[in-house]
C-alpha cells in the first residue's frame, strides 16, 4: 500500500525499491533506471510512478505530517472491536474468533457468515472486517480515477447497459486528443495517480490505436494506468503492457460456468478466466470480481466468485451488485440487498486479510446513498471516481441513474476527501494534493 505523499527510497534490490513514509516502509518495483537511494517517489499499485525534487517533496511532507498521524488514531478508533456481542450466536462468535486470529475459515463457516440477517450478527462481521483491514493495511484508501473512452460493445450480455441489446443508446467514442485531454486533466489538474481506461469491446477501435494512446499517456504522465476493454485477446494483452499498461480490470462476473454462459450467449468462462491467467503471468496488477445478486445464482455461487478473485491473485477485489437495465433481457429482475453486498465485501476481507483492496463499487453507491461510508466500515479500503467528461458521461449507461453521474471531478473529489478524513483515511492515488485543515 503506497500513499499519495511522497516516500523516501531507503533500500534498492534489483528492481525493488523499499520506501519510507513517516516510520512505515513499503516496497514497490522500479522501473525509472536512474532512481536512487535518497531519491523521494510517487508510488502507486506496487509500482514507482515518479521522482519528485526534494524540496518539492519535504514541503508536502512538512503539510501532511500532522494530519497523517491524526488520521492514524481516527482510524484506530473507529477500527477497535468494542462492539456488544449480545444478540449474536455462539457459532458465529466462533468462527469470527478464528477470523481475528487469521486462521482460514471452511467454505461452511464463510457461507455461515455470508448468509448473516441479522443487524447484531452483520454488525459484528463488519467490525471484525475493518479490524482486519486496519491490523494488516493500515488506514489507506486507494482512490482511483475512471476514464470511459467508449461506449460501444458488440457483446450481448444480458445484464449490461452497453451490450448489443440496447439498441437506443446515443454510443460514442472519444477521440485520441478527446482521451489525452481527459488525461492530462486528471493527472495535471486533478493529481490522480492511477486511471483506468474503460471502455466496451469496441470492434472499430483498433488496438494499434490503443497501444499508441498508452504509449503517449506513459510518455509524458506519471500515472499508473490499468485497461478494461473487455477480451480483447492473450496476444493484445502482451502488446498493452509493453506499451505501459500495468494494469487489468477485467471482472470475471460469476465463476459459475451454466450462469456465465446462460448471461453471455456464444461466450465461455473459460475464454475470460485465460486472460486474466495470461495478465497474471504477464505481471498485470489483477483487478477482478463478480456481480451479487445475478438472477439465478446462490450464496454458494457468490463464496465461490470470492474464492476464484483469491486464486487469481488479485490486486483489487471488485465485487458490486447486478442492477437491471430496462434495455436488457434481465429487465423485470430486482436487485440484492445492499446488507448482501456488505456481506460479501466483508467476507472478501476475511477471505484475504492481508492484501486484497477491496473496492466500493459505484454500482453499490447507486442501490444505496450511504455505500461508501458503510463499505470502507466493512473492510473495504478503495474507490473509484469518474473523470470521464460530462458530455460523455451519461452515455455510458452500465445501469440506470449511476451515482455521480451528473458530478464534476471537483465535487467528486470534496465528497471523497471529506468522507476519509471523517473515517482516518489517507486517500492514496490523489496525487500531490495536501490536506486543508
Amino acid at each position: 500500500m503506497c500513499y499519495a505523499i511522497p516516500g523516501q527510497v531507503v533500500a534498492l534490490d534489483g528492481r525493488v525499491a523499499t520506501i519510507e513514509y513517516f516510520g512505515e516502509r513499503k516496497k514497490a518495483y522500479n522501473e525509472i533506471p536512474s532512481l536512487r537511494v535518497g531519491d523521494f517517489v510517487y508510488a502507486q499499485g506496487g509500482f514507482v510512478i515518479k521522482v519528485l525534487p526534494p524540496q518539492e517533496a519535504q514541503d508536502i511532507l512538512a503539510v501532511w505530517k500532522e494530519t497523517f498521524f491524526e488520521l492514524q488514531e481516527m482510524d484506530l478508533r473507529l477500527s477497535r472491536l468494542a462492539v456488544k456481542s449480545e444478540g449474536v450466536a455462539k457459532k458465529v462468535l466462533r468462527i469470527l474468533d478464528k477470523a481475528l486470529e487469521e486462521r482460514p475459515l471452511t467454505k461452511e463457516e464463510l457461507l455461515e457468515l455470508l448468509r448473516l440477517e441479522t443487524p447484531q450478527e452483520r454488525e459484528y462481521l463488519y467490525k471484525v472486517a475493518n479490524f482486519l483491514r486496519w491490523k494488516n493495511l493500515g488506514n489507506g484508501a486507494c482512490v482511483h480515477g475512471i476514464l470511459e473512452i467508449s461506449s460501444f460493445c458488440h457483446r450481448n450480455c444480458a445484464y449490461c447497459g452497453l451490450s448489443s441489446h440496447n439498441r437506443d443508446l446515443s454510443r460514442y467514442r472519444m477521440t485520441e486528443e478527446e482521451i489525452l485531454a481527459a488525461v492530462h486533466e486528471a493527472v495535471e489538474v486533478y493529481g490522480f495517480q492511477s486511471l483506468v481506461l474503460q471502455s466496451g469491446e469496441d470492434p472499430k477501435r483498433p488496438l494499434d490505436d490503443l497501444v499508441r494512446i498508452i504509449r503517449t499517456i506513459q510518455k509524458h504522465y506519471a500515472v499508473l494506468i490499468f485497461v478494461s476493454f473487455g477480451e480483447v485477446g492473450l496476444e493484445a494483452l502482451e502488446k498493452l503492457y509493453e506499451a505501459g499498461a500495468r494494469g487489468l480490470l477485467l471482472r470475471f462476473e460469476t465463476s459459475n460456468p451454466a450462469l456465465y454462459a446462460k448471461l453471455h450467449l456464444g461466450y465461455t468462462l473459460g475464454t475470460r478466466l485465460a486472460h486474466l491467467e495470461k495478465a497474471q503471468e504477464i505481471g498485470y496488477l489483477i483487478a477482478t470480481g463478480g456481480l451479487i445478486g445475478l438472477p439465478g445464482q446462490t450464496l454458494e455461487d457468490i463464496l465461490n466468485d470470492v474464492l476464484l478473485a483469491k486464486s487469481l491473485s488479485a490486486e483489487m477485489y471488485s465485487f458490486g451488485p447486478f442492477i437491471p437495465h430496462p434495455a436488457t433481457p434481465l429487465s423485470h429482475c430486482f436487485p440484492p440487498s445492499p446488507s448482501l453486498v456488505l456481506n460479501t465485501l466483508a467476507i472478501a476481507r476475511l477471505v484475504d486479510p492481508k492484501n486484497a483492496k477491496i473496492l466500493v463499487t459505484t454500482a453499490f453507491e447507486t442501490l444505496d446513498p450511504q455505500a461508501a461510508r458503510l463499505g470502507l466500515l466493512a473492510g473495504a479500503n478503495s474507490l473509484m471516481l469518474n473523470v470521464t467528461p460530462l458530455s460523455f458521461r451519461s452515455r455510458y449507461t452500465l445501469y440506470p441513474e449511476r451515482a455521480h453521474e451528473g458530478e464534476t471531478i471537483e465535487e467528486q473529489i470534496a465528497a471523497t476527501l471529506s468522507l476519509l478524513r471523517s473515517l482516518g483515511r489517507a486517500p492514496t492515488d490523489l496525487g500531490a494534493s495536501t490536506p486543508q485543515g
